[in-house]
């Protein structure tokens, strides 16, 4: 997604008007969540995507015609499954997506030029666009930074207010989704939606213990998106050379690190912590520490014997039942793995399936939906609002 973000902002730099369709609501099985987005500059380049491939030429189109003005600047354009008409355009897996199309000239929007920049270079702000209410004001954005300042306006300063108030609340949970306030700046009355995107910093993996198990999920996890940190306190075997893929390789003990970062405050409810150490003198207090801290995921490498043992020595340590209830050990989903590869792929595959509240069975003969309809996370580095 970085990708997508950095093409817009080169876009916006030079002052290049494009047009971005993005997806703002979903119903049934939709392949994308709102947030994903397709956007086309005036060659007729295209880059990101918001369908798996059922929808995209359609949109393509819209984009083009918004660009050129054979069509709406901005419109919202629904797209679903028609059982009368196969051939028709729409989505096959049955799901109806909502599209908003918008034509951007970077110059009269520097509130979507400044949010792309932030996207760009990492920061935490969030883009609110009107993406359903009275005709005027579709497509209309505000700009929402971490402090709950703002840019842009939606036309009313009482609406602006509240509109920025909802935006910084689903910043602050690093959400991407859609909110409902009255036109009038109320919250309540006639109703205005906002799609709300927010742009976070990606989320952290820190990976303890500098062995080949932690190399493969270091790979994984940047393919992932993750910002991905090794630490070991042996020098020797913890160095750049052997974890490339790494944002940052750290010679420290394993507890003392996560303390200096818990301290710091740069670790959230998005961080996956996963101890391959397999030594009790760095699991004991590493994990004692871990699983004391608001964050996302925490698992442990070692066979089913080790895991007994560990518990035993937590419990000693004055975990209680439910803190170590938080431990995914042994570490990963049944998969079968051998190889450090296959062992990385089902470590990422729990921190996927945790995340997003997944059952990690097999989809085949599985009532549970395909696409999850809860808020879409925040899209880290990727394409906000535009």
């Amino acid at each position: 997604m970085l990708d997508i973000a950095e093409e817009l902002h080169r876009w916006c730099v030079r002052g290049l008007p494009f047009a971005v369709a993005t997806v703002v609501a979903t119903g049934g099985s939709a392949p994308r969540q709102p947030g994903a987005a397709l956007a086309v500059d005036g060659d007729g380049t295209a880059v990101g995507s918001v369908s798996g491939g059922c929808v995209e030429g359609a949109v393509y189109e819209l984009c083009r015609e918004a660009l050129s003005g054979d069509g709406p600047s901005t419109l919202v354009q629904r797209f679903g499954y028609s059982d009368e008409d196969a051939f028709a355009v729409g989505l096959t897996c049955g799901g109806e997506i909502d599209i908003l199309v918008q034509r951007v000239d970077p110059a009269a929007r520097p509130e979507l030029a400044a949010a792309l920049a932030a996207a760009v270079a990492g920061g935490t702000a969030a883009v609110a666009r009107v993406v359903d209410g009275p005709g005027d004001l579709l497509g209309r954005a505000l700009l929402v930074h971490g402090d709950g300042s703002y840019e842009g306006s939606l036309g009313d300063p009482e609406r602006d207010r509240t509109a920025a108030a909802e935006t910084l609340a689903m910043l602050d949970a690093g959400r991407t989704g859609t909110v409902a306030i009255g036109a009038d700046g109320s919250r309540c009355g006639a109703p205005l939606t906002l799609l709300v995107e927010s742009s976070v910093p990606p989320p952290r993996l820190l990976v303890f213990g500098a062995i080949d198990f932690a190399a493969a999920l270091v790979r994984a996890g940047r393919f992932l998106g993750h910002r991905v940190t090794v630490c070991d306190a042996r020098p020797v075997f913890t160095t750049a050379r052997r974890f490339p893929d790494a944002h940052e390789v750290v010679v420290d003990w394993p507890h003392r690190y996560l303390d200096a970062e818990a301290a710091a405050g740069r670790l959230d409810g998005r961080t996956a912590i996963c101890v391959l150490t397999h030594d009790a003198k760095f699991d004991v207090p590493l994990l004692e520490r871990a699983l004391r801290l608001p964050v996302g995921y925490v698992g442990a490498m070692g066979s089913r014997r080790t895991h007994l043992q560990r518990l035993d020595k937590l419990r000693d340590a004055g975990l209680t039942d439910l803190d170590l209830a938080r431990l995914h050990s042994p570490i990963g989903l049944d998969l079968g793995a051998r190889t450090p590869e296959e062992t990385a792929l089902s470590i990422a595959a729990e921190i996927v399936a945790h995340r997003h509240g997944g059952t990690g069975v097999p989809l085949t003969g599985a009532h549970t939906p395909i696409h999850p309809t809860a808020p879409a996370p925040a899209r880290h580095l990727g394409t906000p609002a535009a």
